[in-house]
């Protein structure tokens, strides 16, 4: 018993220290997540019961929750070091997920965005990830059609991405309410909403989908266009207790993104952002001091972004791995995984 108790724990670095996770699609037609390493090799890949979306990490343990691809009903539990899944999750009666989640600071718990669509509301499920990821708890997001969400550093706080779009399983994905869209950023703990960040009301269609967090708690969001004329920004930045603030850019280069964001990232010391399009075919960077773009990188279906030491990485759905040295020479490498929308960072 001495000698269990002592038998050290499995950590992330018994799996190889991957860098990030992500979902894919392999040559066969089956769906796999995988672990990258930081020069972007395949470090494990897991097999998945159809397409994935985004991942959530768990902090302390080699241990990753894959979400289907939006809008999906499950959730696999996998040890990265075995393979095996450890748990599915479902979503009850009346709701889908939304491909995203995040763990509490210990680990203990697994949060969710979800979609309660015959009351047309957003909720936050609960699981408790230490008691074999059983649900214990249910909180509302603060709006409609939560997608992403993240825990602000050091705390159990959370940011949600209320995008304020309905949808219906009935209608497949029609937005059903895009005249009264209401899009915010809510930030809860313990079920209880600390604030409430919305934009203007000329704003009102643009979509808050995808989110990253910033060392001082700064969070950057990515947004989707639903309007009839061309976006007028597409990126933004908040922290607490401030106002929202636009990325500027100019028309062509704002228009060039057709009005879609697959995901944001922060580079590691808060001072610019990425920002992805897959329908653009671009990656768009901006500086966060002065809030305007300061590059642009055409890469064809682009759509995961994170950050690796002071640079960004980013995937696309044609399968390349790109490492950003400098925000300008690319550095590509072709694999044999159709990349899904979002490159998970595992950097704590």
């Amino acid at each position: 018993m001495l000698a269990a108790g002592l038998t050290p724990k499995p950590t992330w670095a018994d799996v190889g220290s991957p860098a990030f996770l992500s979902a894919a699609a392999i040559s066969d037609g089956s769906y796999v997540l995988c672990g990258l390493n930081a020069n972007l090799q395949v470090r494990f890949q897991v097999p998945l019961p159809a397409r994935g979306h985004a991942a959530a990490s768990h902090p302390i343990r080699p241990e990753a929750v894959a979400f289907a691809h939006r809008p999906g009903t499950f959730a696999v539990v996998i040890d990265c070091l075995t393979g095996a899944q450890k748990a599915i999750l479902h979503a009850p009666k009346g709701r889908h997920f939304y491909g995203h989640g995040v763990f509490s600071a210990d680990g203990g718990l697994l949060f969710t965005t979800e979609n309660d669509f015959d009351a047309g509301q957003g909720r936050i499920g609960v699981w408790d990830a230490s008691n074999g990821y059983q649900r214990v708890d249910e909180w509302r997001s603060g709006g409609i059609g939560p997608h992403d969400i993240k825990r602000l550093p050091n705390t159990d706080t959370l940011v949600v991405a209320n995008g304020g779009i309905d949808t219906h399983p009935d209608t497949g994905r029609t937005k059903l309410n895009i005249a009264t869209m209401a899009p915010n950023l809510s930030y809860i703990e313990d079920g209880k909403q600390l604030e409430v960040a919305r934009l203007e009301p000329t704003l009102r269609k643009s979509s808050i989908r995808h989110l990253a967090v910033n060392h001082n708690g700064s969070v950057a969001f990515g947004m989707q266009w639903q309007g009839d004329i061309p976006a007028p920004a597409l990126v933004g930045v908040h922290k607490r207790g401030v106002d929202i603030h636009l990325m500027r850019a100019g028309p062509n280069q704002t228009r060039a993104m057709r009005g879609y964001i697959g995901s944001v990232a922060f580079s590691k010391d808060g001072k610019t952002i990425a920002a992805t399009s897959p329908r653009g075919g671009l990656l768009q960077i901006f500086e966060t001091i002065n809030q305007e773009l300061i590059a642009s990188v055409p890469i064809a279906d682009v759509s995961g972004v994170s950050m690796l030491n002071d640079t960004f990485v980013a995937s696309s759905g044609g399968g390349i791995l790109i490492n950003l040295a400098d925000n300008s020479n690319a550095n590509l490498a072709q694999s044999n995984f159709a990349w899904d929308n979002h490159l998970v960072s595992l950097q704590m």
